[in-house]
């Protein structure tokens, strides 16, 4: 990993999102007591446990499952495996996820969950044993009605099926909405794995209009190619966009007259990257978010638009794929230099919107067509995105619209908090 990696990863989430907060906080006028609600998890657990190894030793490995508020009802929120793991990006991703399910107006709080470890180097058996494992440690934490865990960074469908049947065999019977992104075989919800991508394609195509811009030859570069940037990429080649750049975390590629999404696909499934894709050239992580292009997602990790590169920026809009992938320093400059941003608390909720539809699904024990989800998605996320940008105009534009987001959202859960009061 670069030294600069490094150092982005140094910057701490949850300094980020309470930062986020305050600012908001500041332009509507929170009360202090409500800020100060907000500002804190409502539940914290760290969980140390064994893990039987293929080798036949045991490691033991550390786990989050963070509760930020369930005012607006139960906690969501991801699960991820990854070396840099930590409680602080963990309580961050939690508050964004309260944001996230407020700004698309459903009905949950926000939670998150991870483990510290690399999966890179580890079997798949013994995958499996860390996965059960986990749930067990966090069992009183989650729940159908209590928290619903979905996939995140490094974790799948599959991962879901452990969670989800490990839940069920401790309880007794079987409870398929303990958990969403599962396979579909299992309850999943048909248009999930697709979900996050599309709700970036469809948060793009209302900024486009708003910018009075065109999609068609539209050029986009993408950091990231996992499950978010691979789909979204693959949803803007078919409706006419011209990608021009894809990186991930090996490196990247560029070709200015346009790369081929469904042969890059096919090749990162055979080669595991994107690098040396035939027709291309290369381009680091850090340079390609310096493109001159019409649309920039970044759909990779948090922190990489920093004060450090943002006056470089030359994308016209900004579509935040992954979670905090700018920091309140660059937010400032891009905002003074004019780029429209997709804050990534409407950008990416395409995942958890048609997660809240599994969830339904599951409770009530039926499903929807994949063509009824990407409908209900879209009305989701094109309401929501229109919302923002109201909150924003009304604001005079004195913010930019990650702000008018996190203000929208926390006027209902504050709202939600007042009705329900406080216990006893």
């Amino acid at each position: 990993m670069s030294n600069n990696h490094r150092k982005q990863h140094l910057i701490s989430p949850y300094e980020v999102a309470v930062s986020q907060l305050k600012k908001a906080a500041k332009i509507m006028n929170l009360e202090k007591d409500y800020f100060e609600i907000l500002k804190k998890p409502a539940r914290v657990l760290t969980v140390n446990f064994p893990v039987n190894m293929d080798d036949g030793s045991i490691k033991v490995f550390t786990g989050y499952r963070v509760h930020h508020n369930d005012a607006r009802g139960p906690s969501k929120g991801g699960i991820r495996y990854s070396p840099y793991v930590s409680l602080e990006e963990v309580m961050a991703l939690s508050m964004w996820m309260t944001w996230k399910t407020a700004v698309v107006g459903l009905p949950f709080g926000g939670a998150k969950g991870g483990v510290c470890c690399d999966p890179s180097k580890m079997s798949e058996k013994e995958l499996c044993r860390l996965t059960r494992r986990f749930t067990y440690a966090i069992l009183n934490m989650i729940g159908p009605e209590r928290d619903i865990p979905a996939p995140d960074v490094n974790t799948n469908p599959d991962t879901m099926a452990k969670i989800m049947d490990t839940y069920s065999m401790i309880k007794g019977y079987s409870i398929p909405e303990v958990v969403t992104g599962k396979p579909i075989q299992l309850g999943g919800s048909r248009g999930r794995l697709e979900a996050t991508g599309r709700g970036v394609y469809f948060s793009v195509l209302e900024a486009l209009k708003y910018k009075k811009m065109s999609l068609k030859n539209c050029t986009v570069a993408i950091q990231g190619f996992g499950n978010v940037g691979s789909n979204f990429a693959r949803i803007m080649y078919e409706n006419g966009a011209k990608i021009v750049a894809i990186s991930d975390m090996w490196g990247g590629i560029r070709n200015d007259s346009g790369i081929d999404i469904p042969k890059l696909i096919e090749y990162v499934k055979n080669n595991k990257k994107v690098v040396d894709f035939p027709n291309s050239s290369p381009i680091s992580n850090k340079d390609i978010l310096e493109l001159n292009v019409d649309i920039l997602a970044p759909c990779a990790i948090e922190n990489q638009i920093t004060e450090d590169n943002a006056h470089n920026i030359s994308a016209k809009i900004i579509a935040e794929g992954a979670n905090g992938p700018t920091t309140p320093e660059a937010d400032k400059i891009l905002f003074s230099e004019g780029v429209f941003l997709i804050p990534d608390i409407l950008c990416n909720a395409g995942g958890v919107t048609v997660s809240y539809l599994e969830w339904v699904q599951g409770l009530e024990r039926f499903s929807w067509s994949e063509t009824e989800v990407n409908r209900k998605l879209e009305r989701v996320m094109v309401q929501a995105f229109n919302e923002v940008l109201s909150k924003y105009h009304s604001l005079n534009k004195i913010c930019d619209m990650r702000t008018a987001a996190h203000i929208l959202a926390i006027q209902k859960v504050v709202e939600a908090t007042k009705l329900r009061g406080i216990f006893p």
